[in-house]
């Protein structure tokens, strides 16, 4: 393979201490805020002076190898990643797992640029291991771990992933109101909005609320919900309804359930303005999910690629 052929796409997102300058446009402002509430403003900058040199070492290590282009974290739902496109994605949990739902295959390498300060189980690489790492990548001798993700579509054709979880309701405080169809069961719901998890989300949002419902659980001398199985690669999603209202016009009884592959949960709104559809706490790109408005949730046949090693 002529490696001068590849490109790497390297993903990278503004520090804290560049959202503080670019908020309150110059340092000494950002500085005075800072301080004036008692923090540390030095500590902002160590993490940008640390995240940047790790930017600039990988650059270093991919410019001999590969063609190299550079986006911010902002700008992926607009991104068209080629199909043979290497990923580098440098930051937290969840720029990695941000930047996996806009990709269809491509291998992506998750980078901690500073463990002093972060861990996570989507950073199985430190700065200095790409360069060991890429040419092993481009070569096509390399593990990777797959990771499930779920769809959302809809009838006028848009269509939304999520590598962690989706939220069906609306984006104030009130209640979402929704028919929820489940393997042909149909119910009128009121509730605090709609949770589908995949098997790598299963660990966030959904433990979460099952922790809830195990307290409530001790409370009544009830044993706990057993810990289900968490298998990034399981081909089924995981949904729950949070806070269910049983009243005369509205039922609470399909509050749980797995979605197989194949299989779809169907929900069509009944809420005139404010219903949303979001995935992976991404609330810049949204589906609007108002009066008539129906959506699918199932297995995506799209499934990411974690490079392992």
């Amino acid at each position: 393979m002529d490696r001068g052929m590849n490109k790497v796409v390297l993903i990278k997102r503004r520090t804290r201490y560049e959202e503080l300058k670019r908020r309150y446009n110059t340092v000494e402002q950002a500085r005075f805020y800072i301080e004036h509430l008692g923090a540390d403003f030095s500590d902002y900058e160590k993490e940008d002076k640390v995240y940047n040199a790790a930017l600039e070492n990988i650059r270093n290590f991919v410019r001999p190898c590969a063609r190299l282009q550079e986006i911010d974290r902002e700008y992926l739902p607009n991104m068209i990643f080629g199909a043979d496109d290497i990923v580098i994605a440098v930051g937290q949990d969840g720029l990695v797992a941000n930047t996996m739902k806009y990709l269809n295959g491509q291998p992506l390498v998750g980078v901690n640029p500073d463990p002093e300060r972060w861990d996570g189980v989507l950073l199985p690489y430190e700065t200095g291991d790409v360069e060991r790492v890429l040419p092993r990548v481009i070569d096509g001798k390399f593990n990777t771990k797959s990771v499930t993700m779920g769809k959302v579509e809809t009838k006028d054709g848009q269509v939304l992933y999520a590598v962690n979880d989706f939220f069906v309701g609306v984006s104030n405080h009130t209640s979402a109101r929704y028919n929820i169809n489940y393997r042909n069961q149909i119910e009128n719901q009121s509730s605090s909005g709609i949770i589908v998890s995949t098997g790598f989300g299963m660990t966030g949002w959904h433990r979460s609320v099952m922790a809830e419902f195990n307290g409530m659980a001790k409370a009544f001398g009830l044993k706990n919900i057993p810990e289900p199985t968490y298998d990034w690669g399981a081909r089924q999603l995981t949904f729950q309804v949070r806070e269910p209202f049983p009243g005369r016009f509205t039922q609470a009884d399909i509050v749980y359930g797995q979605i197989q592959d194949q299989e779809k949960l169907i929900v069509t709104s009944n809420m005139s303005e404010n219903g949303v559809v979001f995935s992976d706490g991404i609330l810049d790109d949204t589906i609007d999910f108002n009066a008539g408005m129906e959506i699918k949730i199932g297995v995506s046949d799209r499934i990411g690629r974690l490079v392992t090693g």
